[in-house]
């Protein structure tokens, strides 16, 4: 199966039931030690006394988060689900944001059939081979029986 790819920090996609989700800008629960990298499911205010739970290392722990400036997680798993993949679908972006938003012209590259389904029209709209423009809470599951009855 491959991966649910998102921008998202949260949980929402696992609360939803959504399998193999690879957070591109971490997740907002976890801590991550900067001394053995180690990630910890982390549900209260980080301090500079928490100590990692797998080395012991005090001050070392940051939100397992993306700043602005650092590079998306996982990138080398995401591009090799675009390998695999046979329809690229991107819901609720901007379109404006990179890499995430050159991965369209990636899938395009690989004779993948891509689909965008937001509110708006996205900023790279025209890269996508079909687009569906509304609430996702609509939009999505319109667009989920159309594909499958054409399957």
């Amino acid at each position: 199966m491959n991966p649910l790819v998102t921008q998202n920090i949260d949980d929402l996609h696992e609360r939803a039931g959504s399998m193999n989700v690879i957070h591109m800008h971490g997740e907002l629960l976890k801590a991550r030690c900067v001394a053995c990298n180690r990630l910890t499911l982390w549900r209260r205010d980080i301090s500079a006394a928490d100590a990692c739970p797998a080395c012991g290392r005090a001050n070392a722990l940051r939100p397992h988060i993306v700043w602005f400036g650092e590079m998306p997680l996982y990138l080398k798993e995401i591009f090799a689900a675009l390998n695999e993949a046979d329809m690229f679908v991107s819901i609720g972006t901007s379109g404006s944001v990179y890499p995430a938003a050159g991965f369209v012209a990636e899938a395009r590259a690989l004779g993948i059939r891509t689909f965008e389904i937001n509110l708006e029209r996205s900023d790279n709209a025209d890269e996508f081979d079909e687009t569906r423009y509304g609430r996702a809470s609509e939009a999505v599951p319109d667009w989920v029986a159309e594909i499958l009855m054409s399957s």
